[in-house]
C-alpha cells in the first residue's frame, strides 16, 4: 500500500548516483517525498560546498518529478538516512523528527474519512535506528553497493563516476593553461584534454577578433576587454557544468586579457580586475615563451624583447592579485605536456589517494 508521506534525511555532500537511486526507490512508495538537507559533519576541506549548492542540484536533479521536495535543515548536522549516525542517540533522533513535525504540519499523523495519515521515514536497511522504537515509522531502503559516500566525499576524484552531473561542476578544479603569444598553450590543452578525458574553456579573444572584428585587431579597443571577458567567464561555465573529469582546463584566463589590454591599450581595464579577483581560477600554468615564434597573421608580439616584455607583464599581473602560477619552462613541446601532467598529478590529483580516512 502506498504511503502518503515519506521522509528521507541526508547530507548528500556530494550527491551521488547512489543517493538518486534511493532516492527513486522511496518516492514509488509514497504520494510526496520530502528530502531534508543538512549540512555534513566534516566537510572535505578542499571544496567550498554549502547548503545552497546542495539544494541546487537536488533541485535540479529531480525538477521534473513534483512528488520531491526539496528542503534545508541549516540547523541540524545529523542524523542521516545512510551513514552519519555515529555517537547519535536514540533520543537526539527522536527530537529531530519531533521538531520536523513540528516545522512542516504535513509530515505530523493526520486523521480523515480514510483513518489515519503517518508519514514515514526512510533508512537504508543497515542502518542502526531501523531496529529502533521511533516516532514515525521506519521504511528500509536496500543498500547501493558499489557507494560509499564517506569515500565519495573524501575522495571526490577518485569516484568521479559516482557523482551526479548537477553535482560535478562544485568538484572540478579548473586549470588554466597561459603564456604569451605562440607558447603553445592551445594545443597543450588539447593534449591534456584528450589526456584526462576532460572539458575545457577555449581562448575568447582569438575568437572575438574573427568573428568581431574581420580577423584583424585593426578595429581592436579598450571597450572590446569586458566583451572577450565576458564570453570567456560564460565558457568556462559551460566546461564545468557537466564536467566529464576532475579537472576543467581553460585556454588563458582574466591576467592574460589584463595584460593585452595593458600593452595595447595602455591602461588596466577596472572589469578585467574584477574578473581576475570574482572569478577565481583553481590553478594556473604558465608556460615560459621560449618556444619557437609561430606568425598567424593575428600574433603581433614576436621579437625577444616583446616576448619577454609581456612574460614579466603577466607575473606583475599574477603578483598583483596574489595568484601563484604554475611554471613550465622547458623549451621542448614534448617535456612542456609531461611537466603539465606532473604537476596537475601533483597539486590536484594529490589529495585523491584510495585512503580509508
Amino acid at each position: 500500500m502506498m504511503q502518503d508521506v515519506g521522509i528521507i534525511i541526508g547530507h548528500f555532500e556530494p550527491l551521488h548516483l547512489g543517493h538518486v537511486r534511493t532516492i527513486l526507490h522511496a518516492s514509488g512508495q509514497v504520494k510526496d517525498l520530502y528530502i531534508f538537507i543538512t549540512a555534513h559533519s566534516t566537510p572535505n576541506p578542499n571544496f567550498s560546498i554549502d547548503l545552497k549548492d546542495k539544494a541546487r542540484w537536488m533541485t535540479m536533479a529531480f525538477a521534473d518529478l513534483p512528488f520531491v521536495h526539496i528542503e534545508i535543515l541549516p540547523d541540524l548536522v545529523t542524523p542521516s538516512y545512510e551513514d552519519n549516525y555515529q555517537d547519535l542517540s536514540v533520543d537526539q533522533v527522536n527530537a529531530v523528527l519531533a521538531d520536523l513535525q513540528q516545522r512542516y504540519p504535513k509530515l505530523s499523523a493526520s486523521s480523515d474519512a480514510a483513518g489515519t495519515v503517518t508519514p514515514v521515514v526512510f533508512m537504508d536497511e543497515t542502518h542502526p535506528f531501523v531496529d529502533y522504537d521511533l516516532p514515525l515509522p521506519v521504511v528500509m531502503t536496500p543498500r547501493q553497493h558499489g557507494f560509499d559516500s564517506r569515500k565519495i566525499h573524501n575522495n571526490p576524484a577518485l569516484y568521479w563516476s559516482a557523482i551526479h552531473p548537477q553535482a560535478r561542476g562544485d568538484y572540478t578544479k579548473t586549470v588554466a593553461l597561459v603564456g604569451g603569444e605562440s607558447s603553445g598553450k592551445t594545443t597543450l590543452l588539447h593534449k591534456l584534454a584528450n589526456y584526462y578525458g576532460a572539458s575545457y574553456g577555449l581562448e575568447m579573444g582569438r575568437l572575438f577578433v574573427q568573428t568581431d572584428l574581420g580577423g584583424t585587431e585593426l578595429g581592436m579597443q579598450y571597450d572590446d576587454y569586458p566583451l572577450m571577458a565576458t564570453d570567456h567567464e560564460q565558457a568556462i561555465r559551460a566546461a564545468k557544468r557537466f564536467a566529464p573529469a576532475p579537472i576543467t582546463l581553460v585556454d588563458t584566463d582574466f591576467v592574460t586579457t589584463q595584460a593585452f589590454c595593458e600593452e595595447y591599450e595602455g591602461r588596466t581595464h577596472p572589469f578585467l580586475t574584477a574578473c581576475i579577483d570574482e572569478f577565481r581560477l583553481d590553478y594556473t600554468l604558465m608556460l615560459a615563451n621560449n618556444t619557437p615564434w609561430v606568425a598567424d597573421g593575428m600574433r603581433s608580439l614576436g621579437s625577444e624583447s616583446q616576448r619577454e616584455r609581456f612574460e614579466n607583464r603577466l607575473k606583475q599581473i599574477f603578483a598583483r592579485h596574489h595568484i601563484a602560477p604554475l611554471f613550465i619552462d622547458s623549451p621542448d613541446y614534448h617535456q612542456r605536456f609531461l611537466d603539465a601532467i606532473a604537476l596537475i598529478d601533483a597539486h590536484v590529483f594529490h589529495h585523491y589517494q584510495d585512503i580509508e580516512a
